[in-house]
């Protein structure tokens, strides 16, 4: 049987519990989450329920205060140059080519400018970025620069990708673009495992394999659902599909008494 890429036992995340000055706050409560390796899973939930905190623990910058956290059978002790974090904003280096930024990652591994040149070209290339190269961020749009932050995520092509609201800061026609162009890039790249953090369920539903949603805090995980939905994936007509309208229905019913808690 093969190693889950991601597994979380019994995982337990209290915040302050060590400064008796801070009143402790129960942030996850005995999560138990087994992900194989190449899924799609969407997490949904309240604010502040803690699913930044889960990614959080998968990247290795936080520890649980109870419970295992582990990446292809190894317990996470720190951060991974085999894991891309992707955060809302694109957080780009202004003073940095949108081609330099893509390379980034490529640059702190001592990766050849060759190589560099002809990753960041071919992933500009399938974005649709290929003319901006040698755009710096402040002359593109913000759907063009969070292309390039994908861009930037996938050069080091990590075995697992850490996705905190990719597409939260986005205006809602750009969005569709992007969604578009990123499930088409992924289902490309041999299905790379995801956790995709949103708070958009049709986002959800349209992009993931698997759907998770987690209860108000302490982050409980309240249903698990797979999404019976064909790949490749056309999602502006998959918006339109009864399948895809039933499973959003369902875990939107699954969802709506966290958000009213």
């Amino acid at each position: 049987m093969q190693q889950p890429a991601v597994e979380l036992s019994d995982v337990t995340l209290i915040f302050g519990g060590d400064d008796p000055t801070v009143e402790p706050v129960l942030a996850t409560h005995d999560i138990n989450l087994s992900i194989p390796a190449g899924q799609f899973v969407a997490v949904v939930g309240p604010s502040g329920c803690g699913k930044t905190t889960i990614l959080n623990m998968l990247a290795g910058l936080l520890k649980p205060t109870k419970g295992t956290v582990k990446r292809h059978g190894n317990v996470v002790d720190g951060p991974s140059r085999d894991i891309g974090y992707m955060l809302a904003r694109s957080a780009l280096s202004p003073w940095r080519t949108a081609r330099k930024n893509v390379e980034f990652g490529l640059e702190i591994r001592g990766v050849s400018k060759k190589e560099r040149n002809e990753r960041s070209s071919e992933l500009l290339a399938l974005l649709g970025l290929e003319e901006f190269a040698e755009s710096y961020p402040s002359q593109l749009s913000q759907g063009m620069n969070q292309r390039v932050a994908i861009a930037r995520t996938l050069a080091i092509d990590p075995d697992l990708w850490l996705m905190d609201e990719p597409f939260g800061a986005l205006d809602a026609q750009t969005r569709l673009v992007v969604q578009s162009e990123f499930v088409r890039l992924w289902e490309g790249q041999e299905h790379k495992t995801v956790i995709f953090v949103t708070h958009d369920l049709e986002e959800a539903v349209l992009l993931a394999d698997r759907v998770i949603v987690m209860t108000a805090r302490p982050g409980r995980i309240k249903s698990d659902t797979m999404i019976d939905l064909p790949r490749p994936r056309n999602i502006d007509e998959l918006r339109f599909d009864q399948t895809f309208k039933d499973a959003e229905h369902r875990i939107w019913e699954e969802l709506r008494d966290e958000i009213v808690t």
